[in-house]
C-alpha cells in the first residue's frame, strides 16, 4: 500500500521523526512523507512512531492508499522529487 504520513510534532522531536521516517519512506516537503509499505512495515512503523512522539501534545496522521488509485498532481516546485527510484 501507498502511505503519505504527515505530523505535527514538539520541535525538540522534529529532527529524531525526520531522520527515522527518511529511513523507512521518502521525504516530501517539511513535515511529509510518502511511500510504499507492506503492511508489516507498516505495523513498524506505527510502534516506532508511538515510541517516539508524545502523545498528549503531537500528531501524526497516515494516509493509507491502495497504489492504483493514488494520482498526484504537483503544483509549482516539487521540493524533493523522487523520480530517480525504480
Amino acid at each position: 500500500m501507498y502511505v503519505i504520513i504527515v505530523y505535527d510534532i514538539g520541535v525538540e522531536r522534529i529532527n529524531k521523526i525526520h531522520k527515522y521516517l527518511k529511513t523507512t519512506v521518502h521525504w516530501i516537503q517539511n513535515s511529509v512523507f510518502e511511500g510504499e509499505l507492506s503492511k508489516s512495515q507498516l505495523k513498524k512503523l506505527k510502534m516506532d512512531l508511538i515510541e517516539i512522539i508524545d502523545k498528549d501534545i503531537d500528531s501524526v496522521i497516515i494516509f493509507q492508499f491502495p497504489k492504483k488509485f493514488l494520482k498526484k498532481d504537483i503544483l509549482g516546485v516539487e521540493k524533493n522529487s523522487i523520480d530517480f527510484i525504480l
